[in-house]
């Protein structure tokens, strides 16, 4: 309340700090003029009063009028002003004057400024002058922005409004405006542009264009002016400097500037304007921003699940700024769990769904424009366990017969049926076919087939079994074949003799002359014994072919593949007989385990009598287990493929070959960041020291004994490779590459002194199944004796040249010229002799055997001076014992690591001591197919790197160089370039689409003028031979997902261009060979396998090392002290200690380190401590 105080003026800050003053009394005092903006911000007036003052209402108050008319409109203040002056409107209410009442008038601009040219120093003048009533006050703007005349003592405002400006500069150059204004309103006169020049002058921007953010469908300008001399020419690019698209949307504007008009989302970008003069050209860049409502780009569907799986919601969007997804369930928010998951990508996951989360969901994409939404619904199904709805019951049948078993069942989700004989999976095949719902078919049933057979129905919440015992009744009655067994028998010994005989005559009369031949040579038994063995199981099978063609032809019938009965073909006591007059019943092995001063400490060499309640178990020269049973086209013997027209699931099998060239062989390789060339080079050595199948006897086929590689066809021992048209193979006019199948065990497979039933055909390993350096010393008595050094009763092993670096190659194999004396212009040099066979097959394996054949001369040598007193046999035995433990400890507690990551650790399980009922033998499709995943390690090269780590002066060796060369070793440096080359060069990186490198695929053994051969396509072929099941049937057996399209295999195999080219080759996912699909299946994180290989090895190895009695950790093999001194045992000791010179390595060889900063001396690499091998003699510390 300020009335009746005399007041005369106010400031106009005077209430600006008062906004919640809703009355202000200002009437009764001597107020005459009001300043613009004295009442602002009172936004809670209610009561003004400012009547019976002096006022005196002029152009100058016409502002408070309009406030109190603000009032009386809104009805929410109430007001009184009245006026004092002039006298004729004396009394009347402010709020009713008009301007035209006080003669006011809006400025009128006169005379408008020009634009002007000049140079530095001079005086320019813009003229501008205007007229209102009252007098308009000037303003001038540079470049939109008033000019402050007394910021710049050069800048005048004349008393007529003109802007004087006195020794101009460059920086006066720009756009002038003059504004003139009064209490009316406001006018400006036309822009004008100040062009500065030194003769002649670079552009330079006056306006720059700026970022803008403009919606769909609206228009937009980037404004760009320059000034210079010549005057700059204005042009626009858009992105990284392409023309702007011809499009009548977008032009350029007189002053330069860029108008999009109905702006589209792709015009979104970076705009850049250039101006451009003789002198020089200038640029500025400016993004326009398209804003855009959401729109769905992935849509979800509605989806039926079962309670306790886990269901994905994709839902994406794109617009601008990007949309945020989220999801609603019936309106409201999310259930606030660990269940419900909003990926990234906008994705709900929703993980064990349960019963309650059935409903409608909703998916919202909103940004700052809007929003869209989308609505799915998802149906839950309870759960429900297998439940048989058929079960079978025991059977008894006559042999040569085909049986059905009945097996279905019923269950949420539907339930998977599989069948097991006597523990064993039984698989698709010409011997066995399982229907859709479940019931299994036997064909031709024989005694082999008696048994225990379980249904089992499995899905995801549970499993049920049900058993059955099948008896086959064998009837003592003639059958067509036993009048034939006689003449078949003496034909299949002659046949198969002269092909053995030819063969050996081709390979060791002369030097190698094709990839074929060494090939064959490589692969050829060295042990007598082994060589009797497979031509025994090459004749008892020979004999069976002959006697069904010879009933064939007395029939006049035809009974080739499925359609003849085997087991019907000759009587039991006949097929007796045949196992005699061929050499099967011969050649059986029989145990002695007697002698347990013995068998408690030592191994036997073939690996007899380490499970003394199953000796066979795990020895050379026994069949390869099958964790699933085979798959022959005709249950028997026949392979998968072996005729091209058959199909398969509705499609031919695709050829080896094409596979290979489609699917596996590389060009390119990615190296390996985190593990080195040794990670490959000790699994190849560890896997010479497990598995090595008998190959066929005979490059040539029985029938007529001409040579395979020529006739191409796949009569026994034949199985040719195809080359399929167009392969660049087939310009040397070959029309198949070389290949024989694998001998086949006698009666393939069964036990039993009395042969009186066929069994499906089995594979020889001619190896021990257990870690005991039989690489190193041999897989039976005969290989070892051929090693060793038996004059010097030391415990030694043979040793061959000295180098200069006084240390000993491994000795010269004897005997015919060998595979390494395949080229008369390389060298001389015979192959070196190690315990397998395979060890000159390529360099860098020969410098590891090289390395442990060394080991053991060293350690004997030691334990010789720690014991005098023993003699040879035992030295041998306890370092051959030693060095067994090294491989095992390196092997389980260096490698696997890497190969396994710590999923497959987990999966492996720790060691709980020797379980006698494991069974260590190698199966078949680890060593034909699952442990081959070392072939996609191999680098195409073999670096050899001197002591300084850089490459010796004969360089690197491709690959298909290496082969059979140890002349190299001998001539080349000896064996430290090679192993520098593996420890310290990144290997192979293990990629889904670079597997084989073509060093493998197209090179393998080449030579000239020949067809080299193809690694991926024998590996498939070997797969075929060896009747491996599919893929899928591993899938099931190791409990993922059973695939009836190629898309089921998208978790396994992610890639679609590698599930395309599988579609394209195999057409039904039922037909995809084992080793191409575990090859391409993506790596679990860490490791180096896929989830089908991680499941087939983990399997193998639990069994190697649980079922072997001698396992170096198993408690009494050693001492608790020397066990701890196995533990310090490490690659890069063993490799300290016998390379020819080596004096730094990484203390873990297997991984990647930088030279020299992750290199150690071989002085601080731990070493075993063989003093805990000292027999201490009683008496020494009686006394003193």
């Amino acid at each position: 309340y300020l009335h009746f105080n005399q007041i005369e003026t106010l400031e106009p800050e005077s209430f600006t700090h008062l906004p919640k003053l809703e009355r202000l009394f200002l009437h009764n005092n001597r107020i005459a003029h009001l300043i613009p903006g004295t009442f602002s911000h009172l936004e809670s007036m209610k009561r003004l009063r400012l009547d019976s003052n002096a006022l005196h209402c002029d152009c100058e108050i016409l502002w408070l009028a309009e406030l109190l008319k603000t009032y009386a409109e809104s009805g929410n203040a109430q007001a009184a002003a009245t006026c004092e002056y002039p006298r004729r409107i004396q009394g009347r209410s402010v709020a009713t004057i008009t301007p035209e009442e006080l003669n006011c008038e809006r400025p009128r601009i006169t005379s408008e400024p020009q634009d002007v040219d000049v140079t530095s120093g001079n005086t320019v003048y813009f003229t501008c002058r205007a007229e209102g009533n009252p007098k308009p006050e000037i303003i001038w703007l540079r470049n939109n922005n008033e000019l402050s005349m007394k910021e710049d003592s050069r800048l005048n405002l004349l008393d007529d409004g003109t802007l004087m400006i006195q020794n101009t500069k460059e920086t006066d150059q720009g756009i002038y405006q003059c504004m003139a204004k009064n209490v009316a309103g406001e006018v400006k006169t036309q822009e004008v542009t100040l062009r500065y020049f030194e003769s002649p002058a670079r552009p330079s921007f006056v306006i720059q264009p700026q970022n803008t953010e403009v919606l769909v469908g609206e228009s937009v300008t980037l404004e760009c002016s320059a000034t210079g001399h010549p005057q700059p020419r204005i042009t626009w690019t858009k992105g990284d400097r392409t023309p702007l698209p011809i499009d009548p949307r977008i032009t350029i504007t007189p002053s330069g500037g860029l108008y999009i008009q109905n702006v589209k989302q792709e015009d979104s970008g970076e705009y850049t304007c250039f101006a451009t003069n003789s002198i020089d050209n200038i640029h500025a860049t400016a993004y326009i921003i398209v804003q855009a409502l959401p729109q769905f780009t992935v849509t979800p569907q509605d989806k039926t699940v079962i309670e306790g799986q886990t269901v994905d919601f994709p839902c994406e969007a794109q617009g601008y700024p990007q949309p945020v997804i989220a999801w609603t369930k019936g309106g409201g928010q999310l259930s606030v769990d660990r269940r419900h998951l909003v990926l990234s990508s906008g994705t709900l996951r929703i993980s064990r769904v349960a019963l309650h989360d059935q409903g409608q969901y909703e998916c919202q994409a909103v940004n700052i424009i809007g929003s869209q939404r989308i609505v799915v619904y998802l149906t839950v199904q309870p759960r429900v366990t297998p439940v048989f709805a058929s079960i079978p019951s025991d059977m008894t049948v006559e042999v040569g017969t085909n049986v059905q078993i009945p097996c279905s069942a019923q269950g949420e989700p539907e339930p998977v049926i599989t069948w097991n004989k006597d523990g064993v999976q039984v698989t698709e095949s010409g011997k066995f076919h399982v229907s859709p719902e479940g019931f299994l078919t036997i064909r031709d049933v024989g005694t082999a087939d008696e048994g225990r057979y379980e249904c089992v129905a499995r899905n995801t919440i549970g499993y049920s079994s049900v058993s059955m015992v099948l008896t086959v009744n064998v009837p003592n009655v003639s059958r067509n074949g036993d009048p034939f067994v006689q003449t078949s028998i003496v034909e299949a010994i002659a046949t198969v003799d002269r092909a053995i005989n030819s063969t050996r005559t081709h390979l060791f009369d002369s030097r190698p002359r094709s990839p074929n031949d060494l090939l064959a040579l490589f692969r050829y038994p060295r042990d007598p014994y082994t060589v009797e063995q497979a031509r025994a199981g090459e004749i008892f099978e020979r004999t069976l072919q002959l006697i069904q063609d010879h009933v064939q032809d007395g029939l006049m019938v035809d009974l080739n593949g499925t359609s003849y009965h085997y087991n019907d073909l000759v009587s039991p006591q006949y097929l007796n007989l045949i196992a005699n007059l061929s050499g099967c019943t011969a050649h059986r092995r029989v145990n002695n385990c007697s002698d347990m001063c013995f068998h408690q400490k030592y191994r036997t060499h073939d690996g007899t009598c380490n499970n003394l309640q199953h000796p066979m178990w795990g020895a050379s020269l026994t069949a390869f287990e099958r964790l699933l049973k085979s798959v022959y086209e005709n249950g028997f013997n026949l392979p998968r493929g072996i005729e091209p027209k058959r199909l398969s699931n509705g499609y031919p099998l695709p050829m080896p070959r094409l596979v290979s060239t489609t699917l596996i062989g590389t060009e390119t390789i990615t190296p390996d960041d985190q593990y080195t060339h040794m990670l490959m080079q000790w699994g190849q050595f560890l896997d010479h020291d497990l598995d090595l199948t008998v190959a066929a006897l005979s490059e040539a086929r029985f029938s007529d004994g001409q040579h395979c590689s020529s006739v191409c066809t796949n009569d026994p021992p034949c199985f040719s490779i195809m080359i399929p048209p167009n392969d660049p193979r087939v310009r040397n006019g070959a029309r198949c590459m070389f290949f024989v199948r694998s001998s086949p065990v006698c009666g393939s497979g069964m036990t039993s002194l009395l042969m009186n039933s066929v069994y499906p055909r089995e594979q020889i390993n001619q190896l021990t199944s257990y870690i005991d350096a039989s690489n190193v010393y041999g897989s039976s008595d005969h290989e070892a004796l051929e090693i060793r050094d038996l004059a010097s009763q030391r415990g030694l092993l043979r040793q061959g040249i000295v180098q200069r670096s006084g240390k000993s190659l491994l000795p010269f194999a004897t005997g015919p010229p060998t595979e390494c004396m395949r080229d008369e212009n390389e060298s001389p040099i015979p192959c070196f002799l190690a315990g397998d066979q395979r060890s000159n097959e390529q360099l860098g394996l020969t410098s590891i055997h090289t390395l442990w054949f060394r080991e053991h001369n060293r350690i004997a040598t030691e334990l010789l001076k720690l014991n005098p007193h023993w003699d040879g046999d035992t030295i041998y035995h306890e370092t051959r014992k030693i060095v067994g433990a090294e491989m095992q400890h390196i092997t389980f507690s260096h490698w696997l690591p890497k190969i396994f990551g710590e999923v497959g650790m987990k999966m492996l399980g720790e060691y709980k001591g020797y379980d006698p009922s494991v069974n260590s033998g190698i199966t078949n499709e680890f060593a034909t197919a699952a442990f081959r995943f070392g072939h996609t390690l191999i680098n195409p090269f073999l670096y050899r790197l001197d002591e300084n780590f850089e490459p010796i002066p004969q360089g690197h060796l491709p690959l298909h160089k290496a082969f059979f060369s140890p002349f190299r070793i001998v001539n080349e440096g000896g064996i430290d370039p090679l192993l520098r080359g593996l420890f310290g060069v990144a290997g192979k990186m293990r990629v889904p689409s670079q597997l084989l490198n073509t060093e493998l695929t197209e090179r393998l053994f080449s030579m000239a003028r020949t067809v080299a051969l193809d690694l991926a396509a024998m590996n498939i072929q070997r797969g075929r031979d060896h009747g491996i099941p599919p893929y899928h049937d591993f899938r099931v057996y190791c409990n993922l997902s059973s695939a009836q399209t190629f898309e089921d295999l998208k978790n396994e195999i992610k890639n679609p261009e590698i599930r395309e080219k599988l579609s394209r080759l195999y057409g039904s996912p039922l037909n995809i060979d084992l080793f191409p699909a575990l090859m391409v299946e993506d790596l679990i994180p860490g490791s180096r396998l896929g989830p089908t290989l991680m499941c087939l090895l983990s399997t193998q190895f639990r069994r190697i090392r649980n079922g072997d009695r001698l396992w170096y950790e198993n408690p009494g093999v050693f001492t608790p002290a020397q066990l701890t001194q196995i533990k310090q045992t490490s690659l890069a000791r063993v490799l300290c200690d016998n390379g020819d010179n080596i004096t730094r390595v990484q203390h873990d060889v297997f991984k990647v380190a930088e030279f020299p900063h992750g290199y150690s001396s071989c002085e601080d690499i731990p070493k075993l401590d063989l003093r805990m091998w000292q027999d201490c003699c009683e008496g020494l510390y009686t006394g003193g």
